[in-house]
């Protein structure tokens, strides 16, 4: 994978967030993409993973969700189909500040529904690495649809020299055999602060939202918070910051 990046003392800072939105569908039922963009641009970021993403469906008012994210934020996006749905698309996105080079769909092993994963690769600075960032949500119904996903991905990014950030909804708690098979493959599943748990959002009982990373060489892992949102959607957006040399 060639040699890690390690952080520096003269260094970018880079705000990350995965945020399952459910399509914008909040806790009191309505759909209000300017309410999860309210909530996004308190967090900040610079890059957003999000799943749960509508592209023309009736369900969420027959719009591009990722593109008037985008527009609402001033963000680039990308948007990546799982399956037709409602006269669109259903799937998962990514939001960029910074320019993206490269935006690559891998499928992924069926579950319950059909699966992708969702890639940018990205440059903060000149001299600073080239990485990956990965939107994830795999199968909520069973833990081997969940590993097969994984192997699939672990596949599709085995021939990355550059880091890789993973992010999103993994639908596993932290001891599940599908993170387990993560680790294994060199990625390190991000600590959080305080409460780990992210869903469901008003009163979170389990931890299934991660951030992990590989190919970075960190001092001390940077720390995943869990914002208390409650209402925009089912579940709680995470976020942390990376550094990375100028």
């Amino acid at each position: 994978m060639g040699r890690p990046y390690v952080e520096a003392a003269e260094s970018v800072k880079l705000r990350l967030v995965a945020y399952n939105i459910k399509h914008g569908r909040g806790m009191d039922n309505k759909v209000d993409l300017r309410r999860i963009a309210s909530v996004l641009r308190k967090l900040k970021p610079d890059l957003v993973a999000l799943q749960e993403i509508d592209h023309t469906c009736t369900r969420s008012g027959n719009v591009d969700q990722a593109a008037v994210l985008g527009d609402l934020l001033g963000m680039h996006h990308r948007f990546g189909t799982f399956m037709d749905f409602q006269g669109g698309q259903y799937g998962l996105a990514i939001l960029s500040r910074l320019p993206i080079q490269k935006s690559i769909r891998h499928q992924l092993a069926p579950g319950a529904e059909p699966r992708c994963a969702l890639e940018v690769t990205v440059q903060p600075t000149n001299h600073s690495p080239l990485f990956s960032f990965v939107s994830i949500h795999n199968d909520w119904t069973r833990e081997a649809f969940r590993v097969a996903q994984v192997n699939d991905l672990i596949a599709g990014l085995k021939e990355r020299k550059h880091p890789v950030i993973l992010a999103g909804d993994f639908n596993a708690e932290p001891k599940a055999e599908s993170l387990a098979r993560l680790s294994a493959s060199g990625f390190l599943i991000l600590p959080k602060k305080n409460n780990a748990k992210t869903f469901p959002s008003p009163s979170p009982r389990v931890e299934i939202d991660y951030f992990m990373t590989r190919g970075f060489s960190f001092v001390n892992p940077p720390l995943t918070e869990v914002h208390d949102e409650r209402l925009a959607s089912d579940h709680r957006p995470i976020v942390f910051e990376l550094s990375l040399p100028k």
